[in-house]
């Protein structure tokens, strides 16, 4: 085992901003600087991550409470499982790679239903670990949508005035979790080189001089 904890770094952005392929770019780039990374995503491919995934594409017929409490649950297990969890991960000192994570919840669900219930629903898991880096990949709605109608398969979430709520949800949060969960912006560029360079550049920041 890793006697050094390893980093936890996530990526939050609105549906069609390119998390999970700069993700998966940094994790390649870290791992080739010696570097042990663990890539995972929320929701996840646990039990219930596939009962998630199966409201959100409408397969079966729920309301928004249920969403946001599946979120909850799927989040607590992927924190705490005693095999692949997040925490199990971080103790043998590897680093955490994760698409969404609380934060999501917050600017999803709590659009749509009570946000102190959605905040109280997912406290657990704030208190449980935080990360080290959210890098929030930023662009317009009207870009988003088009990225999203692109891919010609829509979510419970993939509408324009739903995605201009969630982006605008993701704002008003950072003044109150900016510091703490060491947000940093950057844009969603078409040029995803470009974009990748700047995530990289954010998140060697955790190692200083050491890689």
């Amino acid at each position: 085992m890793n006697n050094e904890r390893g980093k936890f770094i996530v990526f939050e952005g609105a549906d069609g901003s390119g998390k999970s392929t700069q993700l998966k770019q940094l994790g390649k780039y870290l791992k080739a600087k010696g570097i042990e990374v663990y890539a995972t995503r929320e929701p996840t491919d646990s039990p219930f991550g596939a009962m998630l995934r199966s409201c959100l594409t409408g397969r079966v017929e729920t309301n928004e409470h249920t969403v946001a409490a599946l979120f909850a649950a799927d989040r607590l297990d992927h924190i705490f499982n005693s095999v692949n969890g997040i925490i199990k991960k971080l103790q043998d000192g590897i680093t955490v790679l994760c698409d969404r994570f609380y934060l999501s919840s917050l600017a999803y669900n709590g659009g749509m239903v009570a946000p102190e219930w959605v905040y109280a629903l997912n406290e657990p898991a704030m208190n449980a670990v935080r990360p080290d880096l959210t890098i929030f990949l930023d662009l317009t709605t009207e870009e988003s949508f088009r990225r999203v109608a692109r891919r010609g398969e829509t979510e419970r979430y993939e509408t324009l005035e739903r995605q201009r709520l969630i982006r605008e949800r993701y704002f008003a949060l950072f003044d109150k979790f900016q510091e703490r969960d060491h947000i940093v912006i950057i844009e969603s560029d078409e040029n995803k080189e470009v974009t990748q360079a700047n995530i990289r550049a954010a998140a060697l920041k955790l190692w200083g001089e050491s890689v």
